[in-house]
């Protein structure tokens, strides 16, 4: 058998190549994730009382809740998000409507408004 690359095959020549190039890769990242540590979540003072703040994505379930207070929670925790999940799945519904003329209109305005309910609810939190 010769040296050339004709004659390689996978076993144990290519395969003994690839582990040597994964080990020193999994050794330059362990030694480079080791010399300069990332901090992870936020700092915690254990002075102040604590105030959970979902993530951003999450803001507007948790703004909503500022307006659905005590026995209306289930309003704005279950019926108001199922509302909107149920009228995204209607959009294509709403847009095949084939006896009036604005069923894309109309399709475009739920779309609209339901992304603008996010903005809103997701940036009041933010600014206040």
């Amino acid at each position: 058998m010769s040296d050339n690359d004709d004659d390689k095959r996978f076993y144990p020549d290519y395969l003994f190549e690839i582990l040597c190039v994964v080990v020193c890769l999994m050794a330059l990242l362990t030694v480079t994730a080791l010399m300069m540590p990332q901090e992870m979540g936020r700092r915690i003072v254990l002075s102040t009382p604590f105030q959970p703040k979902p993530e951003w994505y999450f803001l507007w379930l948790f703004e909503l809740l500022k307006y659905f207070p005590g026995r209306t929670a289930f309003i704005g925790t279950v019926v108001l998000p199922l509302t909107f999940v149920t009228a995204l799945i209607m959009v294509p519904f709403i847009d095949r409507d084939e006896h009036s003329q604005g069923g894309r209109l109309r399709a475009s305005v739920v779309v609209g408004v339901l992304y603008l309910l996010f903005l809103v609810f997701t940036i009041i939190p933010l600014a206040g």
